[in-house]
């Protein structure tokens, strides 16, 4: 059999065939098809052919840690890959974790579908951890600090402080930390306070009474937030370069100021990770937005999951801080460095070494939608597909600010999940909306982490006349949607843009996604039907061309995936290609085994979390994974069936049980064929890519594909440089 993938090599247009055969060749493990019966005797349902989902999860983080060692990558990128790692991580005890351990608390544990059950992940977990880390803060100290340091980015211990360098820290202490700094002694009427998640904290050991004759021996010194972290030695100071100190030092340095005629024997830090995940009841919640409020504010004080202390910490102070946390030994993390790693992003800002960073580029933009140019013209000439960040967001931004102007238009109606803190997209509604437009937005206030700006977002626009919806309690609108309706002539018009990701014009710049601008009729007026479904009351609706989460998107994609097996089973060439963040929804990865075992090729662009195995003998042979990590996250979400009429689709939703059920999603076919091709080239080249590309084995270790070829191209390099403008 032809190992390469069928129908897809003869789309590819010449420049990226050229940089595609450059790369990789294929190294599908395609299988001829398996006996039928052969696979009936196997249970599909067996835990051992699937994945934990947070052992998943956690591997994607150690594949972004691995870019901090990646020499190809500039050093200031190296650093950022690894402070990447750090916020994950957070999130990952935040949410996931924090879910678990709920679990536990509740006494409801049950197995996954792997047949784990909460208490036994959690200890592999807090194990793979701990190796993480050790190895994070390996890499900071024995690489990237130096490397840095060689580069003139020196960040400066106290044994490296000269003494004109400790006068300064002196000043700057008595200036700017002290005035604002809380000391709290720890006695009867000072219990252990309540730290918010996340705070840098320090934990002192006390000798000596104070001016009341008090002697409780310890102290917790909290570090406020609007204290920065890193801070930046004046020129004036020190002119070799770029010099930094961390705030952590200064408190270690100065700390006996706080406690006055006492002797502090030891100083520690710490820092707690609490449980973030937001809980609303569907039950006589009258007022979303208020109740939500109410909610983020018992986040900063969530149960404990994680603790971290520096590595000099003893023993009887470590004990004593799990013991007010209710953490036990196993969550507890001895880290070589600063425990709040993550506020050195800073860094970023403070220097300017383009040297040191990814080149910048700019992103394409198609002629039709130039500056300028009328949209509404450009999309009726046929649809328009853009892929972010190799081509520009601000078609989609221009698009709202011309609708806002123009007396045509009558109506607009959007979903937003998240938007950037000064959103032109909202200001271009609200102005719409003051230009006496029907403006009509859905805003999913329950978008993790991003509640209270989406909540100030809805205010806003309600205050310049638009209708604001919060969604349908219990499913979270995820879909990304907007709609025009234009009087042309005599007639309405509607126009739609559909998304696999956010209306935020900075993550367009980080985030692999797809936009389809289009005035196709059929797939307007589902996008008309699917926001009236979510902002009125009816029946389910039945849309010709989209198919939405939570009514038939699960059944749909089954239905797809069998149809490619009952092709391979009558003897035809039958394929599936995929591309997300996420597949773990069961029933969804029982029908890919069962196509697998009928002999259809399946290629999976598995971004993070896979909770499916590939390459096991009679079950997933014809199956492989993949994971691309690089300068962007990958985020589209793309499905390509040979045998369905409409062979592409794209889609805000990946194969997971909480967008299958719990969301409202949508999936649309890429109906032109001129860019149902462009995808399919697309995802060929990211199906060849060896170098920045990892495969899942059977046994569930990821495994980096290298290229032979030493002047071979990433596919983000690739797509940057046939999309955009370098």
């Amino acid at each position: 059999m032809d190992s390469e993938p069928n129908n897809l090599n003869k789309t590819l247009s010449p420049k990226l065939k050229l940089v595609k055969d450059q790369n990789a060749t294929s190294d599908h493990p395609y299988q001829k098809s398996q006996s039928l019966s052969k696979a009936k005797d196997i249970d599909l349902g067996d835990p051992q052919y699937y994945e934990n989902r947070e052992l998943s999860h956690f591997k994607f983080n150690l594949r972004v840690l691995s870019q901090a060692k990646n020499l190809s990558h500039p050093l200031l990128e190296r650093l950022r890959f690894l402070l990447i790692f750090s916020s994950n991580l957070d999130e990952f005890f935040e949410i996931r974790i924090s879910g678990l351990k709920k679990q536990l608390e509740t006494g409801r544990q049950r197995p996954g579908p792997d047949g784990k059950f909460p208490d036994q992940v959690l200890k592999i977990i807090h194990e793979q951890v701990r190796e993480g880390l050790d190895e994070q803060y390996r890499i900071l100290n024995d690489d990237l600090l130096p490397e840095l340091a060689r580069e003139s980015l020196h960040f400066l211990q106290r044994h490296e402080w000269s003494e004109n360098l400790k006068q300064w820290t002196k000043i700057y202490f008595t200036d700017e930390v002290l005035p604002v700094i809380s000391p709290l002694g720890l006695d009867p009427a000072h219990p252990f306070p309540r730290l918010v998640n996340k705070s840098l904290n320090f934990i002192l050991t006390l000798e000596g009474k104070d001016a009341f004759g008090r002697e409780s021996g310890l102290a917790i010194v909290p570090a406020p937030r609007a204290l920065p972290r890193l801070i930046k030695v004046p020129k004036d100071i020190m002119s070799d370069g770029d010099n930094f100190i961390f705030l952590s030092s200064i408190i270690h340095e100065y700390v006996e100021e706080f406690f006055p005629g006492m002797t502090v024997k030891g100083c520690h830090q710490f820092r707690v990770t609490r449980n973030s995940d937001l809980e609303m009841s569907n039950v006589e919640v009258e007022d979303v937005a208020s109740a939500l409020q109410g909610e983020l504010l018992s986040r900063r004080f969530g149960a404990a999951a994680k603790l971290e202390v520096d590595k000099d910490c003893p023993e009887t102070l470590t004990k004593f801080l799990l013991d007010r946390f209710n953490l036990s030994d196993d969550e507890l993390f001895t880290l070589d460095g600063p425990v709040n790693l993550q506020r050195l992003t800073a860094v970023f800002d403070m220097v300017e070494r383009p040297d040191l960073r990814f080149p910048k580029f700019t992103p394409g933009l198609p002629e039709l939608l130039e500056e300028g140019e009328d949209i509404f013209s450009s999309v009726e000439k046929e649809d328009q597909l853009l892929l972010h960040p190799f081509e520009s967001f601000l078609p989609i931004i221009d698009w709202v600010r011309q609708a806002a102007k123009d007396p045509t238009v009558l109506s607009i109606k959007q979903t937003l999940y998240r938007t950037n803190e000064s959103s032109e997209l909202v200001e271009a509604l609200a102005e719409a909306a003051r230009n006496g437009k029907e403006v009509t937005v859905v805003i999913e206030l329950r978008a993790r982490f991003d509640e209270e700006e989406n909540i100030n977002f809805a205010s806003a626009l309600q205050e310049a006349g638009a209708v604001v919806v919060y969604g349908v309690m219990g499913y979270k609108t995820h879909a990304k949607m907007l709609l025009f309706v234009r009087r042309v002539g005599n007639k309405l018009k509607r126009y739609a843009h559909l998304g696999t990701g956010n209306y935020h014009r900075k993550n367009s710049l980080l985030y692999t996604d797809y936009s389809l601008l289009t005035a196709d009729k059929t797939v307007c007026a589902d996008v008309h039907k699917v926001f009236q479904q979510i902002t009125g009351m009816g029946k389910k609706i039945h849309p010709k061309a989209l198919i939405h989460a939570p009514f038939n998107l699960r059944k749909s994609i089954i239905k797809m995936i069998q149809a490619e097996k009952k092709a391979a089973e009558e003897g035809k060439a039958a394929r599936i290609f995929a591309k997300m963040n996420a597949l773990t929804d069961p029933s969804v990865i029982n029908a890919l085994y069962e196509a697998s075992c009928a002999g259809v090729k399946v290629d999976l662009i598995i971004r993070g979390t896979c909770c499916l195995k590939p390459g096991i003998e009679g079950v997933s042979e014809n199956i492989r994974v993949i994971s691309v990590v690089g300068r962007f996250l990958e985020h589209s979400r793309v499905y390509f069936f040979e045998n369905n009429p409409s062979q592409v689709f794209c889609s805000s939703a990946d194969w997971m049980e909480r967008n299958l059920s719990n969301r409202i999603e949508v999936c649309f076919p890429i109906i032109k064929k001129k860019w149902a091709n462009r995808i399919i080239e697309e995802m060929e080249v990211y199906l060849s890519d060896h170098v920045q590309s990892w495969a899942l084995t059977k046994e569930g270790v990821y495994e980096e594909r290298v290229s032979d070829e030493q002047e071979s191209l990433g596919v983000q390099a690739i797509l940057q440089k046939s999309l955009g403008r370098l």
